[in-house]
């Protein structure tokens, strides 16, 4: 197999790719391709006969939108239909698992992420004095006094439906429904 350097719009994208890329991502792929296109040649675009990508789509992609004219590619003619179809999905699989403490300790985090990989974020100095001032204990009993409970009462099945429906128009009357089903209990 060689490797052709061929006009960006000879490339199709494929329409059965089932692989997508987030915008975060994308963008990081698009300044990724700016910063480094001899990537491009070292890993080419697998494509099909008729130039249709078995390999590559997201990077097909963000070549668009990085104003590329041109691509590398790499036609895999030998493959059958199945074999591409198979080709697709694998090309797309992570077998593999990264070793988090070499990441940590042989790159900076900044520059993994910057590069398209999710990583820890350094810690920021937090500020807790502003939380001095605050009667923080006064406050959460205000609000806990606030929250509404919950019971559970059960139906017979044949009544469930009525009672939902009920307990929905009472609310929407801004009824509290609560309060009925004690002032019932309270009358018995």
């Amino acid at each position: 197999m060689k490797i052709e350097k061929v006009k960006i719009t000879e490339v199709k994208a494929n329409p059965n790719n089932p692989r997508i890329i987030k915008d975060d991502k994308f963008i990081k792929l698009v300044s990724s391709i700016k910063e480094f296109p001899e990537m491009l040649e070292i890993r080419p675009i697998v494509v099909d006969n008729d130039n249709i990508v078995l390999g590559g789509n997201m990077r097909l992609r963000a070549c668009k939108e990085a104003g590329l004219k041109e691509v590398y590619i790499v036609k895999a003619n030998q493959l059958t239909e199945e074999q591409q179809r198979e080709f697709v999905i694998k090309d797309n699989v992570n077998y593999g698992e990264w070793d988090w403490d070499a990441l940590a300790n042989k790159f900076e985090a900044t520059d993994l992420n910057k590069w398209g990989l999710d990583v820890w974020q350094p810690e920021k100095e937090v500020d807790y004095s502003v939380l001095e001032d605050l009667d923080l204990e006064s406050t959460l009993q205000d609000k806990e006094a606030s929250v509404k409970r919950a019971i559970q009462i059960e139906f017979e099945p044949e009544h469930y439906d009525e009672a939902v429906l009920l307990i929905n128009t009472a609310r929407k009357e801004g009824i509290n429904v609560g309060q009925v089903v004690l002032n019932a209990f309270r009358n018995l």
